[in-house]
């Protein structure tokens, strides 16, 4: 499936204020190049209206033990392990994502959007995301783990950690990705959630369900 791009900017203003000011238009960063841009059906949670449901705690409930930090980009101490990991949760699910374009993101400044990487614990490192932050929004991007049977919900754990995270920091917005498959309605969960219909910004849930029926 074609990811959804309504538009592409190249930006060579990266301050805060322009790019927050492009994520409030529907354009998200990319893993393109630097500089780009794309238009999609960006998915975002506005964090002074976020609270976690009782769905979201039982989550958090069984991943008590699991620890989030931040790390700044580009790192200086890359392990080829983390392309590898990355480049193994992507295959799983018929993605491409090569290991050196993940060394790419994390090292060369010149050549990535995102500045922050976020590590998980569970004790044991288990888990990547590779974000963009901003003193006002946070953008949760190109997650990916060691899947295990036993803990079936990692992927969902890490965004609710990293929302909480978002919230902790004084965020105004956490943006979690494009909305294009049915798969991605679980998104829809997070109490203050606003979606892009392609000019505004909408918090009505209904028609975007209709959007994404299978």
């Amino acid at each position: 499936m074609a990811y959804l791009n309504w538009d592409t900017k190249i930006i060579s203003d990266f301050s805060e204020k322009n790019i927050e000011k492009m994520y409030d238009e529907g354009y998200v960063f990319t893993r393109v190049d630097k500089g780009v841009m794309n238009k999609t059906r960006s998915f975002r949670v506005n964090l002074s209206k976020f609270e976690m449901s009782s769905e979201n705690r039982r989550i958090m409930r069984k991943a008590e033990r699991y620890e989030m930090k931040t790390v700044a980009l580009p790192i200086s101490d890359y392990d080829w392990h983390i392309g590898k990991m990355a480049k193994d949760f992507y295959e799983s699910r018929v993605a491409e994502f090569s290991a050196n374009k993940i060394k790419e993101l994390l090292t060369k400044k010149n050549e990535s959007n995102f500045n922050v990487l976020a590590e998980f614990f569970a004790p044991e490192k288990f888990g990547y995301a590779i974000c963009y932050e901003s003193s006002t929004i946070f953008h949760y991007s190109y997650p990916f783990y060691v899947e295990k049977k036993d803990e079936p919900s990692r992927g969902l754990s890490m965004m609710l950690l990293t929302i909480q995270y978002a919230k902790n920091s004084g965020k105004k917005y956490i943006y979690l990705g494009s909305l294009q498959r049915p798969g991605d309605t679980y998104k829809l969960q997070f109490r203050g959630g606003e979606w892009f219909d392609g000019e505004k910004w909408l918090t009505d849930m209904e028609p975007l369900k209709d959007i994404l029926r299978p």
